[in-house]
């Protein structure tokens, strides 16, 4: 049995007040949802910072999915586009298993749109207002964008190993602006410093561009591989695939030295601790990237091998961008604040 004198001094529970939303509510909202949602809601820095993670990790497994869709041969699992086929927007179950793979890697177009909204959102919601940081969210957006178009035209020209590699590198380019915005989240707004000399800043560039080169010949290797992304006959780049093969293992091996040397470097001027974490960080992914790329040449390029070295692909290439974003820091604008002394003088005025 309850204390009568509890009923009395215990307070009842209330609702609170829902706000009301007026008629210039709603018109503020449909004419620019982001400036309503901004002027609501201001994110916490690690808020921020996890959107534009998730636009990161969302971009990499695009990868890895359409490495999957590639490597059971399901690239022509849905033979149009945008519908999966003339008369279904889905897939259907006579289409099987290859149709269920490539409209679920259509639908995880989705998914990814969905992530680099929640960046932009969180972006344009942060206080104070970050236009930079803003646009870094709007520029991949246009590029997922650009590449769904791109990969129903690959749908639509069956797999042309040109249009393909061109799918795969407009995602690279996606994966890159996504690791500059969320380097760019745990950074501030003043004038960027760098924290090593001009040559260590030309030695990563050379690691960029041969990074780059690695990406675009490895492109090539399997435009001109074994892996067409379907069972029937699909056209291939009229290269000599072994020659392309050692060719991309020249470049992975020029990778290694630069990223060895740049570690040697950084150590031998004391560099920060960021800069050559990083640079070994990278040098291990490269090793695991090269033992994977070894032993799928020399058993036959089976499919799980293959799919894992597309991953390796795009974590190296995330690392490789945040050894560049490492050699320098940017610290937060702080406001001219007026000294006691000013503050006097500013009061006798």
């Amino acid at each position: 049995m309850t204390d009568p004198r509890e009923s009395v001094h215990k307070r009842r529970p209330t609702m609170g007040r829902v706000p009301k939303v007026t008629r210039a509510d709603a018109r503020a909202a449909l004419r620019n949802p982001l400036a309503f949602i901004a002027e609501r809601w201001t994110p916490q820095p690690r808020t921020v910072q996890r959107a534009a993670l998730s636009a990161i990790v969302m971009s990499v497994l695009i990868v890895v999915t359409g490495g999957a869709v590639r490597l059971t041969g399901s690239g022509l699992g849905c033979p149009t586009w945008p519908k999966c086929t003339d008369d279904s927007l889905t897939a259907t179950s006579a289409m099987g298993f290859h149709g269920a793979i490539e409209f679920g890697n259509r639908m995880l177009t989705y998914v990814l749109c969905a992530a680099v909204g929640w960046a932009i959102i969180a972006a344009r919601s942060q206080k104070p207002y970050r236009r930079g940081l803003t646009r870094l969210g709007w520029a991949q957006f246009w590029i997922v964008m650009s590449n769904a178009v791109l990969g129903g035209i690959v749908v639509l020209v069956g797999l042309n190993p040109y249009t393909v590699a061109a799918h795969f590198v407009a995602t690279s380019a996606l994966i890159a602006v996504a690791t500059v915005m969320w380097q760019r989240t745990r950074e501030g707004d003043a004038a960027p410093r760098p924290l090593v000399g001009k040559a260590v800043q030309q030695l990563v560039w050379f690691l960029v561009a041969a990074a780059v080169l690695l990406i675009l010949v490895g492109t090539v290797v399997t435009g001109a591989g074994p892996h067409a992304g379907d069972s029937s006959e699909v056209e291939r780049m009229p290269v000599d695939w072994e020659t392309v093969s050692k060719l991309h293992a020249v470049l992975a091996w020029i990778v290694v030295t630069l990223t060895f040397a740049l570690w040697f470097v950084l150590k031998a001027v004391d560099a920060p601790k960021s800069p050559l974490n990083r640079t070994r960080e990278l040098f291990l992914i490269l090793l695991a990237q090269g033992v994977i790329g070894y032993v799928q040449y020399f058993t036959d390029l089976p499919e799980v091998l293959v799919g894992l070295h597309m991953l390796g692909s795009a974590v190296m290439w995330i690392w490789v961008l945040r050894v560049v974003l490492s050699l320098r820091e940017r610290p937060e604008v702080v406001a001219d604040v007026p000294g006691p002394a000013a503050e006097a003088t500013l009061t006798k005025a």
